[in-house]
């Protein structure tokens, strides 16, 4: 696919993409994949935050044509021909998808954990858009209770992996490797940052990552005061769940056909919006407690530089 390239996120506070109202416990949930159950980002909110992040408001989208072009505007004003103006943009965002999701260790203090499902999704991903670069193979994993790591890991000892309640039996492999050092470099500019990431990095049968998806994201109660007797209101208890701290996740984005402007080019409107003046960005809810802060990485730059 031609025009296009891989972004990342990578969650500096915990991240709430918020699904509605929950049936379970939780009563905030994130959203998550219908078949599945990973959670994401949905593009729709990705390509509101890089657009925001430029000031493309939709008063400034109607007056300037380059951030109509990139980020679309709804006008429900008619043309000469007496049809609607309104367009999606050209930039196209796909769901950021998980990539690595932090585990709490007894040993490194967390893993940087994904499975074999995740790396065959994110190659996918790069095939698509023709990264030839993205050749390794997807580990197999036969047991639950093995996982692959890298030669450095940090969090083994003894043979064995100690993640949340779970004991795992590590083995070094020469994927883990190869993987962990493709994300470090994508994701960070610093030798100790990427040294950090490949030491734990982890690989883990498909089992175990899904259940980690389901019990290893961070869920916080919440209550409202009284504003008048200081206390507790009553029945105002709720549990609100994020996506942990140092989350990474992928999408790929593409910068389509461009109409009615043939002064704009692709490629230079790709590179233009994915390149934001400040790369920390804040996505989904709970800004004002200083949620979803959230480090934005498109690939053809070093560690966001």
């Amino acid at each position: 696919m031609a025009n296009s390239k891989m972004y990342f996120l990578h969650a500096l506070t915990p991240l709430h993409v918020g699904a509605g109202r929950g049936l379970g416990y939780i009563d905030l949930p994130i959203v998550r994949e219908k078949v599945m159950n990973f959670p994401y980002v949905p593009g729709s909110s990705v390509k509101g935050v890089i657009a925001e992040s430029f000031g493309a408001s939709e008063k400034e989208r109607k007056n300037n044509q380059e951030l109509k072009v990139a980020f679309g505007v709804s006008n429900n004003e008619k043309n000469d021909s007496g049809e609607k103006s309104s367009n999606s943009g050209s930039l196209v965002f796909t769901d950021a998808r998980l990539l690595c999701l932090p585990v709490r260790s007894l040993y490194g203090t967390f893993a940087w954990a994904t499975s074999a499902t995740i790396l065959q999704r994110f190659q996918r991903d790069g095939e698509s858009i023709g990264n030839k670069k993205l050749n390794y193979d997807i580990p197999t994993i036969n047991k639950d209770s093995d996982a692959l790591v890298t030669k450095e890991s940090k969090v083994v000892k003894d043979d064995k992996i100690y993640l949340e309640d779970l004991d795992i039996t590590a083995r070094t492999d020469a994927l883990a490797d190869h993987w962990s050092g493709y994300f470090a470099e994508k994701l960070f500019s610093e030798d100790k940052e990427r040294d950090s990431f490949k030491n734990r990095f982890i690989i883990l049968s498909d089992n175990v990552f899904n259940f980690l998806c389901e019990t290893g994201t961070e869920v916080s109660p919440h209550i409202r005061i009284n504003d008048e007797s200081k206390t507790t209101s009553d029945h105002a208890l709720w549990y609100e769940e994020a996506l942990p701290t140092e989350t990474i996740l992928s999408g790929v984005v593409w910068c389509d056909k461009i109409y009615g402007d043939a002064n704009q080019n692709q490629t230079d409107l790709l590179d233009t919006y994915t390149k934001p003046k400040n790369n920390i960005l804040q996505f989904g809810g709970k800004a004002t407690t200083g949620k979803g802060i959230v480090r934005f990485i498109a690939e053809n730059e070093k560690g966001g530089n």
